[in-house]
């Protein structure tokens, strides 16, 4: 057993800041909780003269990503620098240089987890990365070993505090989505281009990770049905409280007999459940196993020292399952796809209910023509909502059906938008109830 563990660091950002943070104050701690000294040997950026307001030899930091794959006596990279490239050739090379991976980038896993899983593999190393997925939570912790013994039925996930903290004020302070946005920027909760994560992208990137730890399948970007909040309005969120629903962004995965349900949206959810009173940047992921039955990882999503204390916690895995050695045999990772029989559904067969916003000019016949419609695409009308006019006097009329086919509802939509009273794009939200 090795007495010191050697790290290299790609990516020193806010939070490879916090990382380095950590390994430092909490050194001596670490060691004894892992029996290991964990030493930060080199540091990569391509900004090595920007103060961190951390004190470090300067030695240690370099421009140069290969001078950390290159080192042997480096035992452990972490790659912090995000997005696909260079990011993938980096962990691939440090693979074949046989030292082991703690990594934070969803997007590169959910593009070409199976080629860095089959490298690890062959070479006897480990490929952890906690921080992927809901910042600080232990989560994929949990799917990996936790709930090992469950067959996972169902996940429903609130994964980016960005989409969060944005339709929490829209619900709670009655904002615009623009208002709502830019309060997150201002409180640094978004991005200067929020896209990725006001389009759906981050939290689709995360799902893939969970439905890949979940199934046992490699899931990719494309695999998955993808919305953002973008459409979303004030009313809305006021129309679902009245129905007693709330709005959330969720990642949701589903088992159906042999097919797996993946999707993004803005979802309508019941307002008593967890997750509809999970707000602002907080994260929660609901998990049903056929054993244990629901459970809830709930906790901070994002931030410096929360992902940074997952990203630690991969590395003091890495360090106890391999008594800091590169040869243990527990270090080999045992990740094996198609351990399920499971494809992917397609989404126009998803059968659920679903909320209609329709804006039309305030005419007769406008609700039976609508109402005829729906009836000839077999969906039934649970519930409506004929509310206030608009500033231009038009009828905003909310719609709930009954369950209903996807296909029904996009053919549906598709007519009603022909109709020369209609207004505004229709919208169309899921519904969820099962948590």
């Amino acid at each position: 057993m090795k007495n010191i563990l050697n790290i290299g660091l790609i990516g020193y950002g806010t939070v490879g800041a916090g990382v380095v943070k950590c390994l430092i104050e909490k050194k001596r701690e670490l060691k004894e909780k892992c029996g290991i000294m964990l030493n930060l040997k080199k540091i990569a950026d391509i900004d090595i003269k920007k103060d961190r307001g951390i004190k470090i030899d300067k030695s240690v930091l370099t421009e140069s990503a290969n001078d950390i794959i290159n080192d042997s006596e480096i035992d452990i990279v972490v790659e912090l620098i995000g997005g696909i490239n260079p990011a993938r050739e980096f962990i691939l090379s440090a693979i074949k240089k046989k030292k082991h991976i703690v990594t934070a980038n969803k997007a590169l896993l959910s593009e070409s987890a199976e080629i860095i899983f089959k490298e690890a593999n062959e070479n006897n190393v480990i490929v952890n990365f906690e921080a992927s997925v809901a910042g600080g939570i232990p989560l994929l912790k949990a799917l990996k070993e936790g709930l090992i013994a469950n067959r996972i039925t169902s996940i429903y996930g609130i994964v980016n505090g960005t989409c969060n903290y944005i339709l929490t004020n829209m619900s709670i302070c009655g904002k615009s989505f623009a208002e709502a946005l830019k309060e997150a920027q201002d409180k640094g909760f978004a991005e200067a281009n929020p896209a990725f994560d006001i389009e759906g992208k981050d939290t689709a990137h995360k799902l893939a990770v969970l439905a890949m730890l979940a199934y046992g399948i490699p899931v990719k970007f494309s695999d998955i049905n993808c919305e953002g909040i973008t459409a979303l309005t004030p009313l809305d969120l006021k129309y679902a409280h009245k129905l007693n629903y709330e709005i959330k962004l969720l990642a949701i995965a589903k088992i159906h007999h042999n097919t797996l349900d993946l999707r993004v949206h803005p979802t309508l959810i019941p307002q008593k459940s967890i997750l509809a009173n999970t707000n602002f940047e907080n994260n929660a992921v609901y998990i049903v196993g056929d054993y244990t039955g629901p459970t809830m990882f709930y906790g901070k999503g994002a931030g410096m020292m929360p992902t940074a204390s997952s990203v630690i916690s991969d590395i003091v895995d890495i360090a106890i399952k391999t008594g800091g050695g590169n040869d243990n045999p527990q270090s080999k990772l045992q990740y094996f796809f198609n351990k399920q029989n499971l494809s992917i559904s397609p989404m126009f067969a998803l059968k659920t209910k679903y909320y209609l916003r329709i804006t039309t000019k305030d005419k007769k016949y406008v609700l039976s023509n609508i109402s005829k419609i729906l009836s000839d695409n077999q969906i039934s009308i649970a519930s409506l909502l004929q509310t206030e006019t608009n500033e231009h006097g038009d009828a905003i009329i909310i719609i709930m059906t009954h369950q209903t086919i996807e296909k029904s509802i996009l053919n549906a939509v598709d007519t009603l938008k022909k109709l020369s009273t209609i207004k505004e794009n229709i919208l169309t939200l899921r519904v969820e109830e099962d948590m």
